[in-house]
């Protein structure tokens, strides 16, 4: 009985831990388990999904819900009117909007079997997520 309470204590989050602090990758940590550093890779299409407004996201959210790809297409032209993506610095505005129209595109010509109505609501739920860290100062790692 007492080992078992050990092992189910080790797996356990504590409330008070702050889930922000550093620690090194593969380091030891005080509860004996290793703490692991995991970092998403975007690909192009969904590094190219522009930083907006808040309320502009959400209308994109609404748009891509009802009318797959319409707010993606929408996304596309915030990034000409300044609106920020990972890959504005690497591959420039011009790039990043037309990947925007690219997977547009894709979205409203793939929506009739479902999978472009699907990824349409997924990019907008992305743009609404991405603004809101924006909104509060957090890192944008979605």
């Amino acid at each position: 009985m007492a080992q078992k309470e050990g092992a189910t204590e080790q797996g356990r989050v504590k409330v008070g831990d702050s889930l922000g602090a550093k620690a090194m990758a593969g380091a030891p940590t005080a509860g004996g388990g290793v703490v692991v550093e995991v970092r998403e890779k975007k690909g192009p299409l969904r590094a190219a999904i522009p930083t907006m407004p808040f309320p502009l996201a959400v209308i994109c959210l609404f748009l891509n819900t009802f009318i797959p790809g319409l707010g993606t297409f929408i996304s596309a032209f915030t990034v000409l009117c300044g609106a920020r993506s990972e890959l504005v610095s690497e591959r420039g505005v011009c790039c990043v909007f037309w990947l925007n129209v690219a997977a547009a595109l894709i979205q409203i010509l793939t929506a009739v079997i479902m999978v472009g109505w699907i990824m349409s609501i997924f990019w907008g739920m992305d743009m609404v997520i991405l603004a809101s860290c924006r909104d509060q100062g957090l890192p944008q790692d979605v």
